[in-house]
This record gives structure tokens, sequence and C-alpha cells, in this order.
């Protein structure tokens, strides 16, 4: 957890001028990768997530940007960024169809401090 904080720390400082805000690095890790999203659509909180796996300086860093639906039927929905590891996305895989939420709090809540890019629940 340490070198996963550090690390964020540390890819917040190499791109500091691009990636200032929590939406600017979003955008940047949306814009340096190709993106792999399971949908929920039967969810009442999460529309869907979206995997990226981005390469910085010879180093791979793994995200997940988490789309939480406005309110139980909307179509709309926020963006909030974890920094995960390289397991999560096979992980939430695997639980995502039975409940969307319950991968949530298994699989990428565990990551919300990382970058402090995430809600606190």
């Amino acid at each position: 957890m340490k070198n996963t904080i550090l690390t964020a720390f540390f890819l917040l400082l190499t791109y500091g001028t691009q990636a200032q805000s929590c939406d600017e690095l979003m955008e940047f890790v949306k814009s340096e990768s190709y993106g792999s999203t399971y949908n929920s659509p039967s969810s009442t909180a999460i529309s869907k997530v979206t995997f990226y796996t981005t390469t910085i300086d010879y180093q791979t860093y793994y995200f997940a940007i988490v789309c939480f639906k406005k309110n139980e039927y909307s179509y709309n929905c926020s963006e909030y960024l974890y920094q995960v590891a390289s397991n999560t996305k096979l992980n939430y895989s695997y639980d995502y169809l039975n409940s969307a939420g319950k991968a949530f709090w298994k699989h990428i809540q565990p990551y919300n401090e990382n970058l402090g890019c995430a809600p606190d629940f």
C-alpha cells in the first residue's frame, strides 16, 4: 500500500503539469491507454467500470474509472479514478455480473486512498 501511494505521488509529480487535478489525471489515463469496460445496467449504483493499463517511463500502472449513477434510474453518472493492482480487473470480472456493487466493494474500494480521487464512503 505504501509503495502504491509513493507511485501515485511520483506519477503526479512526473506529470504535474499535465495532471494537476483528479480530472486531469483521469483524462491523461484515458488518452494514454485503451480501456476495457464492464457495464452494469441492472446495478442501482454503478453504471460501468473501465480498467486501464498505462506505461510511464517503463513502469506499468493500473487504473479503474468507476462511473456511479447519479440516481437509481439515471443514465448520467459521475466518474472517479482509482489506482488499482494488476489483478483487480480479472477479479472484478469474475464477480460483477452477480453484483457490481459487491464486486466494487471487494476489489476496487480498498484502493480508494491511493490517488485521493475517489469518494469517501
